[in-house]
């Protein structure tokens, strides 16, 4: 029999309780609606235009994450570079206390503020244990990387084993395809996409060159079709149908860097190994960004960095995944003692003994200081989980096409503004990559850094990420109503 507490209790509980999935505009059932629809419907709830700023002041006042853009430091317009440009006149509209419009998390993540205890504490370990803080204290050297694979391995969507904490994106690429690129006669070639990050670039090309092939015979690249800007997944699929066979490895970014195009990697992954390709991914653009399966979708291995999406700050450790079907195989590797098992590994032997799965893979003991920064960042995302976040990044990005689209594209003014990134809001994340005309992209960049908006500018492109960890729908009203008031 329930007690006279819970029967007094329980009904305003659930009262309260049902207030707030009434209240929660990510629930699983808004989240099998195309966002645009979900915006129509809140503004039609509310009776509120949706190109109004009492609209994007609603969606933040009810956003269920509204918390979290506590949990970081944002940067104040006047101590950005361009802060100190802000002359009197400027002041006027342009207050140097106030949050800048931080759109550039592509990039680099801003700081969470829980960062500074765990540095704080491991300084205390440091101090006081000394040599001893590899294996006591509050989270002791030798397994300062264990804290981060939880939320890790819900991240990437791994199984146990599968994850490994370990050196940076650019040096675990090359880790990787010392292990998963082993080209024959037959089939030596790497397939990857145009305009890959750079540094992919020069490792695909110096790792052909290390086995002794020709880049311009071995590198394939995949483009868009004639005026467009973004991959199409058939095009894809019929290449590798066409090459598949004298292709070794497929490297593709999980999302890329400069489209914002998020692949189907699902779908490219069991059409590489049809052909007997090798599928792995790059997801320094992915993780953090977009829910991630990689497991179930059977990927061979993947790389990515932390400082991005996953906010650990600049040059932070990286990682890496290995499937486990690969876990009982014999492949080249790359060692240093840190890829033996924890149990043998101060034995000092001669021989490896070599841990299971992607931890075999490590080279050299793990930072404290980054790893301590990792774990402290990876703490928020398993306190507000990736579908929550997925679910707003839509409502953020959709919101912003809609009103550039509505607020630019079709006023009288000069600016016009093309979307590279696919409009399908389920093939890309939270980036847009704005290609800018009728005006000079680079004053129209500056005047918006001098307005207080933080972004990336590529030749005549801007690339736009409202992060839904710490922006706000009226970041994404602000900068589309500076875009209407912008003078160039």
């Amino acid at each position: 029999m329930p007690s006279l507490w819970a029967e007094v209790i329980s009904p305003k509980i659930k009262t309260l309780l049902g207030k707030k999935m009434d209240n929660d505009i990510y629930n699983k059932q808004n989240q099998q609606l195309h966002p645009q629809d979900i915006l129509k419907n809140q503004a039609e709830k509310w009776q509120i235009s949706l190109t109004s700023e009492q609209f994007a002041r609603k969606l933040d006042e009810t956003d269920p994450l509204q918390h979290t853009r506590n949990e970081f430091y944002v940067p104040k317009i006047g101590t950005l570079p361009h802060g100190e440009f802000i002359d009197a006149a400027d002041k006027s509209h342009t207050d140097p206390d106030k949050d800048c419009i931080y759109f550039c998390g592509h990039s680099l993540g801003l700081q969470p503020k829980r960062v500074r205890k765990s540095i704080d504490n491991w300084l205390k370990d440091w101090a006081e244990l000394g040599v001893r803080g590899h294996v006591h204290g509050t989270n002791p050297f030798a397994k300062c990387d264990y804290p981060c694979i939880p939320a890790l391995k819900t991240l990437l969507g791994a199984t146990d084993n599968e994850v490994a904490v370990m050196n940076q994106l650019s040096s675990n690429i090359h880790f990787m395809m010392i292990s998963f690129y082993r080209p024959t006669k037959e089939r030596f070639k790497i397939l990857y996409e145009d305009r890959a990050f750079p540094s992919d670039d020069y490792a695909i090309h110096s790792q052909i060159r290390f086995h002794g092939y020709d880049p311009t015979e071995a590198a394939v690249l995949l483009k868009p079709r004639e005026n467009e800007t973004y991959i199409r997944t058939e095009d894809i699929l019929e290449l590798l149908k066409e090459q598949g066979q004298s292709i070794a490895l497929v490297l593709l970014s999980g999302i890329q860097f400069y489209t914002g195009q998020f692949f189907d990697i699902k779908t490219i992954t069991h059409a590489a190994q049809q052909q007997g390709c090798v599928a792995g991914w790059d997801l320094a653009h992915a993780v953090g960004n977009v829910p991630l399966q990689l497991h179930d979708w059977n990927v061979d291995f993947a790389v990515f960095c932390s400082y991005k999406y996953l906010n650990s700050g600049a040059g932070c450790v990286g990682g890496i995944f290995v499937h486990s079907n690969h876990f009982d195989k014999q492949y080249p590797h790359l060692d240093g003692w840190w890829g033996n098992r924890y149990e043998t590994r101060f034995e000092m032997r001669p021989e490896m003994d070599r841990d299971t799965g992607a931890n075999g893979f490590r080279v050299s003991n793990p930072s404290i200081h980054q790893c301590a920064v990792f774990a402290a960042s990876l703490e928020i995302f398993e306190e507000v989980g990736i579908d929550k976040l997925r679910a707003k990044s839509k409502l953020l990005t959709q919101y912003l096409q809609y009103l550039i689209e509505n607020e630019i594209n079709q006023s009288s003014n000069n600016l016009k503004i093309q979307f590279i990134t696919p409009s399908d809001p389920e093939q890309r994340g939270a980036q847009l990559s704005l290609r800018i005309s009728g005006v000079d992209g680079k004053k129209l960049f500056n005047e918006l850094e001098r307005s207080g908006v933080c972004s990336d500018l590529r030749a005549d492109v801007i690339r736009i990420a409202p992060i839904p960890l710490y922006n706000t729908f009226m970041d994404v009203y602000q900068f589309v109503s500076l875009l209407k008031t912008i003078k160039i």
